[in-house]
């Protein structure tokens, strides 16, 4: 499916139904695919899950489209006004995360519920040696960005720390997928750089809405690889302890992209946080 928004076409999965609707908020060169086991494995809930132009995107955006996180965080506003989504739980990990915040600390009208799963946070932005190394590479051109990331269609290169090794244990056949649309297109590239560049620019960003998260009075859980090295796990029990309706749960056997690595689990805390 595709939407028409105001910085341009974004691409989603519904699975429809009239059960608690679930909007996934995937990170940095990835896509909505991230979120398919946990989806598959939430049968009876309403599970929408947009791609937005965080790399590995379809469709370049509008020239002039504020790719900025606070624009990438208004165009999540933007998408969920438009599917008319109400008494939504939000859903994110990795830089998704960082977006569901930046909604948080705005009080978004239409969030019942969030979870934060292993996530941008504090001063962990960019996070790890993946994000220092991907911000770096948004000094580059367009062009010679492409150049670069021509190395991640090899394993080996991918499963570096630097690159989606201390991401996921896993998921490397999605993960590679992930870098086929901003290897084989121009505007995507240019989109990537973009976001790279202005996400460079603000790096207290995450520290300014944590001041303004304790006002988020609305239930979050906070889940958290326990052998995560890209996010702190201490920043898991810092968010959840600001949060006034916040609870921390940790996952064994994961990286950061729970999803990819513990999908029944973390569906299972899903499911289990919405019922109650």
């Amino acid at each position: 499916m595709q939407v028409e928004l105001s910085a341009g076409t974004v691409e989603y999965a519904d699975t429809g139904g009239p059960g608690p609707v679930l909007v996934f908020v995937h990170g940095l060169l990835m896509d909505g695919s991230l979120w398919d086991g946990p989806v598959a494995e939430l049968a009876g809930h309403r599970c929408v899950v947009p791609t937005l132009p965080l790399g590995a995107h379809q469709h370049p955006m509008r020239a002039d489209a504020d790719l900025s996180l606070p624009g990438i965080a208004a165009l999540l506003t933007e998408f969920l006004e438009r599917l008319d989504l109400r008494d939504v739980t939000l859903i994110g990990v990795d830089t998704g995360g960082a977006l569901v915040q930046l909604l948080m600390a705005d009080g978004e009208a239409r969030v019942s519920r969030v979870v934060l799963a292993s996530c941008d946070a504090f001063d962990n932005f960019p996070p790890g040696l993946t994000g220092k190394t991907l911000f770096l590479t948004g000094k580059l051109s367009p062009g010679l960005f492409g150049v670069f990331m021509q190395q991640m269609r090899v394993k080996a290169v991918r499963r570096l720390p630097i690159a989606f090794g201390w991401l996921t244990k896993r998921g490397d056949a999605v993960s590679a997928r992930w870098l086929r649309p901003l290897l084989s297109d121009a505007g995507v590239r240019r989109d990537t750089v973009r976001v790279l560049r202005a996400a460079a620019a603000s790096p207290g960003i995450l520290l300014e809405v944590a001041e303004r998260l304790p006002a988020f009075d609305r239930p979050v859980l906070v889940v958290w690889a326990r052998e995560d090295r890209v996010m702190p796990p201490e920043h898991g029990e810092r968010l959840a302890a600001l949060l006034p309706k916040g609870k921390l749960v940790e996952v064994a056997d994961s990286y950061t992209l729970l999803p990819l690595d513990q999908p029944a689990e973390f569906a299972r805390l899903v499911r289990e946080f919405t019922a109650g």
